[in-house]
């Protein structure tokens, strides 16, 4: 039986390539099998930090989705999926941002989060269906997740996106000549070459971590210039549960120098909501003028304050 196409093109990534370097990994004491992973997971955010000219047209390109009403959608499949997800979840308690402002789509839907769903992946059908499902439109971003770059959910939902005048993004972790040539399009492809995996074709290893960093690139970049941050404290966030809670106290303690009563009578005062009671506090303003204030300086705490005086 000749090769197919497709193990021909899966055999020549680098992601499925066997690493030299632990090729005996399975030989090795504990501590060895340690370092070698540990060794190669070191040259991971340089692998990153390469594809920071790409990675700020991408944040750029979200900020702006984000000032005009636009969300962002992570399309991906098995790890890849799951780490959009993890992205997405932790956006709201972290910046308070609505729920539906960055939401991750997984091939094979919401049990492919906790039991693998490895055939989903390969209809790019399914992945342009729920790009139309969702009701995608400028000035939404979607961001396709594929360590590969081939995935056929990933690329379908791309090519979607596309259609409908969106703007897209692609993270792959193999080099932009393969994703060039495998034919995947998107406006801003992201690639970090992490090269093979420490266990071979294991993309949730160096890629997963690859994709990860970026993921907390793209979207706490975008936040900070949307001021959910008042220098690199978040003043944003939701008060979920009791640790947010005492957070959200010691926050208005450390940046408005009042003591814990002070500001836990604040944080009632202005409905919970920690850059409200900061500006009030810092403006000397009431929780009205605060509030306006902050929309005036488009979100962001130390403006607001010079509008103040």
């Amino acid at each position: 039986m000749p090769e197919s196409g497709l193990y021909k093109i899966i055999s020549s990534l680098a992601t499925e390539q066997r690493n030299p370097n632990s090729e005996n990994i399975d030989m090795e004491s504990t501590a060895g099998i340690l370092v070698i992973i540990s060794n190669e997971d070191l040259s991971v955010p340089e692998a990153v930090r390469a594809e920071l000219p790409n990675i700020e047209k991408a944040v750029d390109i979200i900020y702006n989705a984000f000032k005009n009403g636009g969300r962002l959608f992570y399309v991906g499949a098995g790890t890849s999926g799951r780490l959009g997800i993890v992205d997405a979840s932790e956006c709201p308690p972290t910046f308070g941002v609505d729920p539906e402002m960055v939401q991750g789509i997984i091939a094979g839907g919401k049990e492919a989060v906790f039991r693998s769903q490895e055939g989903a992946e390969d209809s790019p059908v399914s992945g342009a269906s729920e790009i139309a499902d969702r009701g995608i439109k400028p000035p939404d971003i979607v961001c396709g997740l594929a360590a590969s770059g081939r995935t056929p959910f990933v690329a379908g939902a791309l090519n979607k996106a596309s259609e409908l005048g969106c703007k897209t993004i692609l993270i792959a972790t193999v080099p932009h000549k393969v994703v060039d040539e495998l034919g995947t399009k998107a406006d801003i492809k992201i690639c970090p070459d992490v090269g093979p995996e420490a266990i071979t074709g294991s993309t949730r290893m160096k890629s997963g971590t690859a994709q990860k960093l970026v993921l907390n690139m793209l979207t706490t970049a975008s936040m900070v210039k949307l001021g959910k941050t008042h220098g690199n404290i978040m003043v944003d966030l939701q008060q979920t549960n009791a640790k947010l809670v005492e957070r959200s106290r010691g926050i208005l303690m450390a940046l408005g120098g009042v003591s814990y009563d002070v500001a836990a009578d604040y944080l009632d005062r202005s409905g919970g909501h920690v850059k409200t009671a900061l500006m009030m506090i810092l403006g000397k303003v009431s929780k009205d003028r605060a509030e306006e204030l902050i929309v005036m300086a488009d979100g962001k705490v130390k403006a607001a304050i010079e509008l103040a005086r």
